[in-house]
């Protein structure tokens, strides 16, 4: 099985915040694969930059965290892939379809397409509108 973890489910799995019991429980019953591209990445560096701004978390928190996801990469828990250029098309065929009745984001719809490109087959967010997109796409979401 092949899974894409969106941003809300990366931070919440390497910081403390409301949801990181269940995103650790999740990655304890994982049998699968995730794929993690620069645009996860960079998505993921800025929101903890960005609690950082807003006074959650401090910058050795932010370091913790980024050790741990290297450590993760390096052990295989995570696949990385490139970005890949189709997604922008299959986001913009995806947008017409369903932004107007899912209110969805462009990063959200960005995330959903990458996943769909890359093959995945479980789709880990917490945000509850890209969760009915990825469902509206055929992706699993635990």
């Amino acid at each position: 099985m092949k899974a894409y973890a969106d941003t809300s489910f990366l931070v919440s799995l390497y910081t403390p915040d409301a949801n990181s019991g269940s995103a650790a429980a999740q990655m304890k019953n994982l049998r699968a694969v995730i794929f993690l591209t620069p645009f996860g990445e960079l998505e993921l560096r800025n929101a903890l930059e960005l609690r950082v701004f807003r006074g959650e978390l401090t910058l050795s928190e932010v370091e913790a965290a980024r050790a741990a996801l290297r450590e993760d990469v390096e052990k295989g828990i995570y696949v990385l892939r490139p970005f890949p250029d189709v997604a922008f098309e299959r986001a913009k065929e995806m947008a017409h379809k369903r932004t107007a009745r899912l209110g969805t984001r462009t990063l959200d719809i960005l995330h959903v397409a990458s996943a769909l490109i890359l093959q995945a087959d479980v789709f880990y967010s917490f945000d509850r509108n890209q969760r009915k997109l990825a469902r509206a796409e055929g992706l699993k979401t635990p």
